[in-house]
């Protein structure tokens, strides 16, 4: 379970270098996906889709970035995550406007 939670941070780390290591960002939130989803950690999985959002957003893959987005909002919504869900919704909707997002990241920026 912890291992989880540590590869996700690892995919945050990659991605907020600059530039951004993309394929260990993408390799870790990866692996941190499905470990989480494997353990049933539901929330973790959102966390890791919002991972893999902002960094395709960096990296200019933006068909990919609001796939990644959409299905965290999807997996807010099913939980019931009511912190959560609305600055993901409002992202989703920024990304669908204009192609940038700006939010906080779960567990603090």
């Amino acid at each position: 379970m912890i291992e989880a939670y540590a590869l996700r941070l690892l995919g945050d780390i990659a991605t907020r270098r600059e530039p951004p290591e993309r394929d260990q960002a993408e390799a870790q939130y990866r692996q941190a996906l499905a470990l989480a989803e494997e353990l049933g950690m539901r929330p973790l999985v959102a966390y890791c889709h919002l991972g893999l959002e902002k960094l395709y957003a960096k990296l200019g893959r933006h068909t990919e970035a609001r796939a990644e987005l959409s299905a965290a909002v999807e997996l807010y919504r099913a939980m019931e995550m009511t912190f959560w869900l609305p600055q993901a919704e409002a992202a989703l909707a920024e990304v669908n406007g204009s192609g940038s997002t700006s939010y906080p990241t779960p567990l603090g920026d």
